[in-house]
């Protein structure tokens, strides 16, 4: 097998490698079966394009029109010409798949089941993309190094949705595969030298030990993986690291510290908003002899990028005994201190608390951890509220209108965080805001005016049968079409807030239950709500009810306009449409088989991501990427650097005696007065022998020198500093007499300053054969004599490694000169008068 058809392969492998950490998303896992037939086909198309050979551009392209075509035969065959040639037809078929992957992926909770054709072919399209990066780039181009960049991606993909558990073992498996192209593409590189060197036997007479690639292939392996692997763990400072699972890191331990950030869960509402059966998902007792106001929050959504509304990362702490008064919250406003016990479903499997706010105090076992900005509790490393009962003391807050039209002006920071509106949102909000607020006196009858416009006075519809929506023309959308769910009117209204000057967020959680004959309250999937924040100051955050027929309007914010209709009563949830969702949102600990017997629901849970979601843009996560690799890379340079510089050197060696012996047989050859092409012979003039005895001395003296400096430089490694001042013959003795070398040993040593010797003062040097298994034996020497400390050190931080500084500054020395050599050429061109000689 060539070396180009071995590289191939090997691209093959470590993509099929990297593919497998998405095995646990999906059940079954027979699709990687499908995969690994798929980028066969795909890599033998590019195997034999490149054997034709092809440009590159066309290589690629023919490999492009293949995987389409395979695509197409899966997954559109009907919709294509003959089955396999796609057509409109076959790719609105794969636009209508997306659409349907999107939308499974936030609707199932992993692992996710097969049948859904969107699922496969996001997954099995995915991987064939990568496939073919990879292969573009480590075999078509020969540049294996950047290719580790697109299975990087698959592999953090992968991480990012799984739930943990056997991260590190995918990670080792990828990291594996890579490794092997990295192996793959230095062996096909040494080989274009000539033969690839062997190892020494193991034992006298056995095989010959692993090549030199291999060798550094382990090395590079075990060095790379260790840190990976042990670092993170070795250092407490750090919380996880490369294989923390993207579910469980929200803390380290049961200490203060930490931080915790959350996805969007909106999708995963307006599914529980339209499943068919409103199954129960909390059960409480209050004392309160009120429930009307008694939402249960989960999470306050208080980013505004201009797209979407999500929580913002936060430093999280131990959960104190009581918690602090909320922000904002003066002495004057009336309140009352109430108890609720709460129970959750055992199938309901939440990250975050649901709790009355502003909660004072929590009762609950279990590892969580308390966020003081949003007074907030969140499962600590997989804790969820399945099957949970606790008790949470909270406060009902009962502000006056006159206090919150008094509320003197929020603080100069909290104004600054909760009012951002980026450049992005349409003009049309804060338009429509001033618009319909005109003629308000303050900023509390400025938010009452918004509420009543959306639940009264604007004509508005309430609908879950509208998409949730994304990017900046999301709201100008809503206020256009005037029909959507509690999330657009809560987003319209706490966007159209900032852009007035009112500090706005947006909370998800339940609105208030249904009462049962036993006096408890029961909560369930329809009573999923979201609603606005606002901040008055003395007063502190306080909600809003803009969406029509669902919660209560607050008493605080009753309007005065005629006309009012809305009831001071608990509003079950209502859907507008006509149909519901067939397949309601999976909790995020749901199996595929309770999937597929209708037992799963979302109920709000933070760990689903809707399809053409907010995250951070893909220029972000690019960057972000690449910034980690550099932090990764930057210790192992001095290693990668030095194994670099030896294989050049050793390889090169070998190919100068090569290359010299050819060149004296030419001369013989062309002595005699006879040259021979492929097919016929001719006569040529002989070769000057002196110009062929400077051929040979320069090429001699060449690969001597480098494997003289190879030599010293492996003794400086293992703390042999090199003497420059010393002959070459008396700096071999050093180095023998310090390394306390044995005769075999020392006789290689000098053996290579004795060539070294011939190629500087001898007229026509010789060449020596086996220079660099003369090295290796020294290295192997000095790494048996010293400790283990210092052998660690010989390779990962080599002090020879220096050299490399030394070569860029040498080299920017050189460029200055040149430089200023060529800016006084063309200054004295500049000078000459036209037409005039110097001299």
């Amino acid at each position: 097998m060539s070396g180009r058809a071995r590289l191939a392969l090997c691209a093959w492998a470590a993509t099929l490698m990297a593919s497998t950490a998405l095995l646990p998303l999906v059940s079954p896992a027979t699709w990687i079966l499908q995969v690994a037939f798929l980028l066969g086909v795909q890599t033998g198309v590019g195997a034999v394009t490149r054997r034709v050979p092809l440009a590159r551009p066309l290589t690629v392209a023919a490999q492009a029109l293949v995987t389409l075509m395979l695509l197409t035969l899966v997954f559109a065959r009907q919709q294509a010409f003959i089955g396999i040639v796609p057509g409109p037809e076959a790719f609105r078929h794969f636009a209508d798949l997306l659409q349907q992957g999107g939308d499974d992926i936030a609707r199932y909770a992993i692992p996710a089941p097969l049948e859904s054709d969107g699922i496969r072919l996001m997954l099995i399209g995915g991987v064939m993309i990568i496939g073919l990066a990879v292969d573009t780039l480590a075999v078509t181009f020969r540049s294996a190094a950047p290719a580790g960049l697109p299975l990087l991606a698959l592999y953090s993909v992968a991480a990012g949705l799984s739930d943990g558990g056997a991260d590190w073992l995918w990670f080792l498996v990828a990291a594996a595969g890579y490794l092997l192209l990295l192996l793959a593409e230095g062996r096909e590189r040494l080989s274009q030298w000539g033969r690839v060197f062997g190892g020494g036997p193991r034992a006298p007479g056995g095989e010959p030990g692993a090549v030199a690639p291999i060798r550094t292939g382990r090395r590079i392996g075990v060095v790379a993986l260790g840190l990976a692997l042990v670092v993170p763990a070795a250092l407490p400072s750090m919380s996880g690291g490369l294989l923390d699972a993207a579910r469980t890191g929200v803390g380290s331990g049961t200490g203060s510290g930490g931080t915790i950030s959350a996805v969007n869960p909106l999708v995963s509402l307006r599914d529980s908003l339209n499943v068919d059966e409103d199954r129960q998902v909390l059960s409480l007792k209050t004392n309160s002899n009120d429930i009307s106001n008694l939402y249960l929050r989960i999470v306050s959504l208080d980013d505004f990028d201009g797209s979407t509304w999500k929580p913002a990362k936060r430093h999280i702490v131990a959960v104190p005994k009581d918690f602090p008064t909320p922000n904002g919250l003066g002495p004057d406003v009336k309140r009352a201190e109430i108890q609720t016990r709460i129970s959750a479903a055992d199938w309901y499997a939440q990250d975050w608390l649901p709790m009355p706010y502003p909660p004072s105090g929590v009762d609950i076992e279990g590892k969580w951890r308390y966020e003081p900005v949003g007074m907030t509790l969140v499962g600590d490393h997989g804790q969820t509220t399945r099957g949970k009962t606790y008790l949470v003391k909270s406060l009902d807050v009962q502000p006056t209108a006159e206090q919150l039209a008094n509320a003197p002006e929020p603080p100069a920071s909290l104004r600054r965080d909760y009012t951002k509106v980026p450049d992005s949102v349409p003009a049309v909000v804060a338009q429509t805001a001033r618009k319909v607020t005109k003629g308000a006196a303050n900023s509390y009858e400025k938010a009452v005016k918004l509420q009543d416009y959306f639940a009264l006075t604007g004509g508005f519809q309430y609908s879950t049968q509208v998409q949730v929506g994304t990017g900046p023309q999301a709201i100008a959308k809503f206020l256009k079409d005037k029909e959507g769910f509690c999330v657009h009117f809560s987003f319209a209204m706490a966007a159209m807030a900032r852009t007035l000057g009112i500090p706005a967020r947006v909370a998800v959680g339940f609105a208030p239950g249904t009462p049962q004959a036993d006096g408890s309250v029961s909560v369930g999937l329809k009573d999923a709500h979201a609603w606005p924040e606002l901040y008055f100051e003395g007063v502190g955050w306080t909600r809003f009810e803009p969406t029509p027929n669902r919660g209560v309007t607050p008493p605080y914010t009753q309007s005065e306009t005629p006309g009012n209709g809305l009831p001071d009563v608990v509003r079950p949830s209502q859907t507008a449409g006509s149909s519901s969702s067939t397949a309601p949102s999976a909790s995020t600990s749901c199996s595929v088989q309770d999937k597929k017997d209708n037992l799963c629901a979302g109920a709000v849970p933070l760990d689903t991501v809707k399809p053409g979601d907010d995250g951070p843009p893909w220029y972000q996560i690019a960057a972000w990427t690449l910034l980690g690799l550099l932090v990764l890379a930057l210790p192992l340079l001095p290693m990668l650097w030095r194994l670099r510089r030896r294989s050049v050197r050793l390889a090169s060696a070998q190919h100068a005696s090569s290359g010299l012996a050819l060149a004296k047989g030419e001369r013989r050859r062309r002595g005699a007065g006879e040259a021979t092409t492929d097919d016929v012979a001719v006569t040529a003039p002989p070769m000057s022998v002196q110009a062929d005895a400077r051929f040979a001395a320069e090429v001699t003296a060449g690969y001597v020198l480098a494997v003289w400096r190879e030599l010293t430089d492996t003794a400086w490694d293992y703390g042999i500093v090199p003497d420059d001042a010393l002959t070459p013959r008396k700096a071999a003795a050093r180095i023998v007499r310090l390394g306390e070398l044995d005769p075999a040993t020392a006789q290689s040593v000098h053996r290579v300053a004795g060539a070294v010797e011939q190629v500087l003062f001898a007229p026509e040097p010789q060449a020596v054969p086996g220079l660099a298994e003369e090295v290796r034996r020294l290295r192997a020497a000095l790494r048996a004599r010293v400790n283990w400390t210092t052998r660690v050190r010989a390779v990962v931080a080599p002090r020879s490694a220096i050299r490399a500084v030394w070569d860029v500054m040498d080299r920017w020395t050189a460029l200055k000169a040149r430089t200023a050599e060529s800016w006084s050429s063309v200054l004295v061109r500049l000078r000459r008068p036209s037409g005039q000689q110097s001299g």
